[in-house]
Parts: C-alpha cells; structure tokens; sequence
C-alpha cells in the first residue's frame, strides 16, 4: 500500500504569550513575561505550513485551545461571571491563573503518541493524547485535544483513539516530543523509538540536578504496549540528563529521526553508542535497511549552541522526488559553529549516503522565543491511501483553506498582547468567536466546552 506522513500542524492561537511557565525550558524562561504578537505567531505557523505544501508535503492543521480556560478556574475555586472569574484569578491566584492561559497547545508534536496501522497487530492507527501531567498549564489539554482528534479521526475502522494515561506522575506522558518512528518506506513495518527521562517504579542510572525529567519509562512501555507493537520493533532510550540539565526538555530538541536518517547529538541519551547500535539493528532487521545515523559531536555543536538555535527541532521531509530536506529556524544561521555543520552537511549529499539533500530555513521566530522551533508545530502520523480517506477532509491545507485561515487570524487576532492583558474578558470573547468560527470551517463540530 501507499502510504504518505502526513504532518498535522498546531494553529497558533488567539493568547499566545510569554508566561514564562516552562521551568527547564531555556527560551521560555528567559523571555518571560516580554510583549507577544499573537497575529503574527499565528501568520508564521500558517506560513510554514504553506512552504511545506508547496514543496509537496501533504500538510493538515490542528485547531487551538481555548484560552482562557475559565471551566478550570472554576473548578479551582473561582466563581461568578466569566469576567468576575477572570479578575479574581489574576488579582488572587496569578500563577493559576497564567497556567489557565497557556498557549503551548500549538506545539502539536506534544499532543499524542501515533503509531501507524503497519506497525500495529490490530492493523488501525493507534492515537494515544498525552497527559502532560508534568507542567500543570500542559495537564488541562488533553481533553480538547483528544475531542479534536475524535472528530478528524472518526472512522473506527481505520483509528483507534485512546485516553490519555492515567493522570499520574508516574505515568508522565509528552507525546510524540519523546517519539520517533524509523522505516524503509512510510507504509512498510518501522521500529519505534521512545524516549524516557527517568523511572518511576525502578532505579534510574543517572538524573538530571537543575531540571525535571518529564516523561516516565512506565509511559513510554505503556503506550507500547496500548499501540500493539511487537517487542522486537522498539527501542527504548533513557534521556541524557546533562541535555536535561542544559535545557533540552524533550528529545526533539537533541535528535531528529525520519525514515532511515537519524541526526543526533552525542549527549542525547544515555549509553548513547548502544542505543544508536539497536537502532541500527532493529532497523535493519525489520526494515530491511540501513539506519543512516548521522552523530553532531560536542566540539562540532556544544549543547549549549544546540538548544539556542534548536538545530535537531528542525524537521526531516522527504519530498515528492524521494528527497530529504531539513526545515530549519533561521536561527541556526546565527551560530557560526550550527551554520557551518549544516552547510558542510549539505556539501556532503553528493559525496556519501547522508542523503540530506537541502537545507530550507524558516522564520517561527514567534514560536522560538517560547522554546517551540519548526518540529515542535507539528504532529506527524502515517497515513495509507484509504485512511486519508478517512480523514475529515476539512483539516488538509489547500491553496484555498491557506487563504481562509489567513483571513480569520487577521480579522480576530491582536498584533500585541502582554501577560497581565489575559484578563481582559473582552480577549475571552475574541477567542470564543473566533473558534467558534473556526470549527465551523473545519468542520469540527462542538470540540470547545464553550459550545455545548
């Protein structure tokens, strides 16, 4: 069968800003608080979903959470009218309150766990939402998210969607951010890699000193498990923590995997040789492939230029003619050490089997200053022919729906909006009307709790 990745991409929503909530991740924190533009997030994501469709990559969207989240404030305590509730959290509770005003929704590779019909022995796509339940403004997602992914995924005889994980520490789930799925051919059977940051039952070997691990071992074999993959097409690998420690929150941020091209740091896991040598093993037996692993070393990259430009957050495509491209932030080309590994990887296509053939960079300038490069917008899931079929059809970019959706972010979106800003109610009735707006186009039905 054919198969094609189809990436889903996070609409950037109507409260982007810069809460600073995400202790661990550097960019976050160190732009707390700073004026965001909301419009032009939202311009920039639909933007680089334009460049990608352009170059041949079937491209989908995702829609936003609504934001605030009043129904949270109010199970925390806070009563009256939507505005009365919005004004009391800010004045008595400012960190609840900012957590309920999140914006990091639109980072779409946090949103589930996928695992493709080939892969699984049940042969249905298996969607698992993350639970997030190590960031509390994260934790309140995974309901939208999953109505979200009910009303585009709805066929049962193509999807399964699964809950989320059981909302507990021990079962800390962030998605695809710690997943990367290795193959010959999109529609032909793939080894999954799963990325853990420490144990919650057993000893963990090392542990990060200055920030959490987020994501559990125990979530990692648990979705597993829930997607029915054989034993022998997994591999599971424990998070360096001195990348934890410098600021790589998830493993997107130190290692990027697609198809049988795999670039990575060498502080991106622990016993790293040995988890590159199963892969290489898995991969070859069961793709009937060579797993081309490409290793950034420290003195080529330092972790600390890594996380600053978000090198290995770019995202590896591959495009109509069997090419593989990079999409990089344009701020790679600001560090020296990063534009000159990537340039000298370019140089290298035609003399060896690196088969990276270009280097495309883009500008999500917006998303990067919240420690979001080009992969974090995104959710990528395997499709076979027929089950884009069965996809609500609504949610694919066309020349069109790129048109209509720059429209909507023009006519409903601030240029400015600052923190304490949040708690204007007139912001909360912006957001209603524009997702309301927005379901309508996508035909999503009532997925907002505003809505039923």
């Amino acid at each position: 069968m054919n198969g094609s990745e189809v990436n889903f991409d996070g609409i950037v929503g109507l409260t982007h800003n810069y809460s600073g909530l995400a202790y661990g991740n550097v960019a976050s924190l160190k732009n707390k608080r700073s004026p965001s533009n909301p419009r032009q997030a939202a311009l920039q994501g639909l933007a680089k979903m334009k460049y990608l469709m352009d170059l041949g990559i079937r491209q989908a969207v995702l829609p936003p959470q609504e934001r605030p989240d009043v129904n949270t404030l109010r199970l925390l305590g806070f009563c009256g009218s939507d505005s009365n509730i919005l004004l009391s959290a800010f004045q008595q509770a400012p960190e609840l309150f900012f957590a309920c005003c999140s914006a990091s929704s639109m980072w779409a590779a946090n949103a589930a766990t996928v695992s493709p019909s080939c892969d699984s022995a049940d042969n249905r796509v298996h969607i698992t939402p993350a639970n997030l339940m190590n960031k509390f403004h994260r934790s309140i997602e995974p309901a939208t998210t999953g109505a979200a992914l009910q009303a585009i995924f709805s066929d049962p005889n193509f999807f399964t969607l699964h809950s989320p994980l059981p909302a507990s520490q021990a079962l800390a789930d962030e998605g695809a951010a710690n997943h990367t799925r290795f193959c010959k051919e999109f529609a032909s059977p793939g080894v999954q890699l799963f990325v853990y940051g420490r144990s919650a039952f057993g000893e963990t070997a090392q542990a990060p000193i200055k920030y959490p691990a987020r994501q559990t071992l125990e979530a990692s074999q648990a979705n597993a498990r829930i997607h029915q993959l054989p034993p022998e097409r997994i591999v599971l690998a424990q998070q360096n923590p001195l990348a934890i420690d410098a600021g790589v929150f998830h493993n997107d941020v130190i290692s990027v995997g697609h198809q049988n091209v795999f670039l990575y740091h060498e502080y991106a896991f622990v016993e790293c040789g040995q988890v590159i040598e199963e892969l290489q093993r898995k991969v070859l037996t069961a793709c009937k492939t060579e797993l081309i692993a490409i290793k950034v070393t420290q003195e080529q990259v330092p972790i600390e230029d890594a996380v600053a430009s978000y090198l290995f957050n770019s995202q590896l495509v591959t495009l109509p003619d069997g090419s593989i491209h990079l999409i990089a932030p344009v701020e790679c080309q600001g560090i020296p050490c990063v534009r000159n590994f990537l340039e000298n990887l370019e140089s290298r296509e035609s003399l060896d089997k690196t088969l990276i053939k270009k280097v495309h960079y883009l500008d999500v300038r917006e998303s990067m200053r919240n420690g979001g490069g080009p992969a974090c917008l995104r959710l990528r899931i395997v499709l076979t022919d027929n089950e884009i079929s069965a996809v609500n059809p609504h949610v694919f970019l066309t020349e069109g729906l790129y048109n209509q959706l720059t429209a909507w972010v023009q006519r409903h979106y601030r240029d400015r909006l600052l923190p304490e800003e949040l708690a204007d109610p007139a912001l909360l009735a912006e957001n209603r009307q524009a997702l309301d707006e927005l379901s309508r186009l996508l035909r999503l039905g009532c997925i907002y709790p505003f809505q039923k």
